[in-house]
């Protein structure tokens, strides 16, 4: 593991690396669920290891780590995951198999300052829906629809909800 002076190191090179060329700074993360319909529950497969939490890569770390925006996107995926998988029972709709990825727009040169016009977060997030079932179109249309309606995490990221900051010294 990465010492912080190591991670520190690793990003003032990457800062110059982002100032001299910024389209190096832009990725995608993404994370990955397999749905279980019978038992209403995800794998996440991407990423593997949800511990130990760091930085990216492309934030200075050595990739051993989780970001913690990736867990978020894990988050997002296994939520509309195990909501799919209810409605599909719901409805009666069998899935011979489904899994959601959810894939996150990210540019570093916010995150590390080397812009302060670049944004900091994620600038676009996208769910894709990898569904096999003999469903009509329009059925897999609201299923998809209703998970979107019923998923907490998709609908926290949707209506933002008021984000207040406590700090307890101990």
């Amino acid at each position: 593991m990465q010492t912080a002076s190591e991670i520190k190191q690793a990003q003032l090179a990457l800062k110059t690396t982002y100032q001299q060329n910024s389209a190096m700074a832009q990725t995608q993360l993404r994370a990955r669920v397999v749905v279980n319909p019978e038992h209403l529950s995800c794998q996440v497969v991407e990423p593997l290891g949800l511990n130990p939490v760091g930085m990216h890569a492309m934030g200075g770390g050595d990739g051993s780590w989780i970001c913690p925006v990736e867990l978020m996107l894990a988050g997002l995926a296994g939520c509309a995951g195990v909501t799919l998988g209810a409605v599909a029972d719901s409805m009666k709709i069998e899935l011979r198999s489904a899994a959601i990825t959810a894939i996150g727009d990210l540019d570093f040169c916010g995150t590390l300052a080397v812009n302060r016009q670049a944004p900091v977060g994620l600038t676009k997030i996208t769910l894709r829906f990898e569904l096999s079932t003999d469903a009509p179109d329009a059925s897999v249309q609201k299923l998809v629809e209703l998970t979107e309606r019923y998923c907490v995490v998709y609908r926290t990221l949707q209506v933002l909800p008021e984000l207040v900051t406590e700090v307890e010294r101990t």
